[in-house]
């Protein structure tokens, strides 16, 4: 079905006048920088992303500085973002960008999707914000917004018609600033509990319904307790270390003996961590 309620001009308009100020979006930042940012930021609050981008962005402005860079300082910079593993992936991925396309971010979808680490999203979303593609960028965001604008339903599960819906909406004249825009009133305003009455879209095919709760929410996934909160422990004392760390330091984050060990073999099958001949634990180099 065509997206026929959401009117692009109200999008674009209230997204230039209500966008946050990012640091990623300031003018000139090189498809590197969006590249990173678009990782980063992947179930990862922006708050806690914007600090740690601008840090990288200075330390390693273009993919050669960040593939040459050691994998112990780049998981130290890293810090608590969550899911470190992304930090790995990112490597790999600034190693490609130099081998295969000279040290710069390929501007096509299927380039940037064959690159180690990214997806569909990151691909699409660099392959717009980064290089203007009129290209459709779908995420949690925009997905939530199509399906209460258009389809009248309170959230959409994914499935892999999306892409081509959300596509057959965008306007020929600022598409990508269109596609931000959605993702943006997404984040600020059509969110799990909406906040309707800032919202630019006229004609809401949810709102003409009466809000109907048509979704059902999976359970909130917990991290008190879990392995994922024992490996960012074990992790901290790693990377604040200034030497390799025995093996009590481990013992002493977390006093489950099982699930320490758990996390901390899981760390290492990762290549998140590196164990000395003499049973130290230190990050990889």
């Amino acid at each position: 079905m065509a997206l026929i309620v959401i009117d692009a001009r109200e999008i674009v308009a209230w997204y230039r006048a209500n966008a946050r100020d990012l640091p990623w979006r300031a003018p000139g930042v090189t498809p590197w920088g969006v590249l990173l940012s678009e990782v980063m930021s992947h179930q990862t609050q922006v708050e806690r992303v914007a600090p740690v981008w601008r840090e990288w962005i200075e330390r390693w402005p273009t993919p050669e500085a960040f593939a040459a860079a050691g994998t112990d300082e780049i998981l130290r910079a890293w810090g608590s973002l969550g899911y470190p593993r992304r930090a790995l992936r990112l490597k790999e991925c600034a190693q490609v960008i130099v081998d295969k396309h000279a040290g710069e971010v390929p501007s096509e979808v299927e380039q940037l999707l064959a690159l180690p680490g990214i997806g569909e999203y990151t691909a699409r979303a660099v392959a717009c914000f980064a290089y203007g593609r009129n290209v459709a960028v779908v995420d949690t965001n925009v997905r939530r917004v199509y399906a209460r604008a258009e389809l009248g339903e309170e959230n959409l599960k994914p499935r892999k018609s999306e892409i081509a819906a959300v596509a057959g909406i965008l306007p020929e004249r600022d598409g990508p600033v269109f596609s931000e825009g959605l993702i943006e009133l997404g984040a600020l305003v059509c969110r799990t509990t909406p906040l309707c009455d800032r919202c630019p879209v006229t004609d809401c095919a949810w709102r003409e319904r009466g809000y109907p709760k048509t979704f059902e929410r999976a359970p909130a996934q917990k991290f008190a307790g879990t392995d994922r909160q024992v490996r960012g422990k074990i992790m901290r004392v790693v990377r604040e270390a200034k030497a390799p760390v025995p093996q009590r330091d481990i013992d002493a984050v977390w006093a489950d003996e099982a699930q320490r060990s758990r996390a901390l073999w899981s760390l290492l099958a990762d290549g998140l961590l590196e164990q000395t001949p003499a049973g130290y634990f230190h990050l990889p180099r």
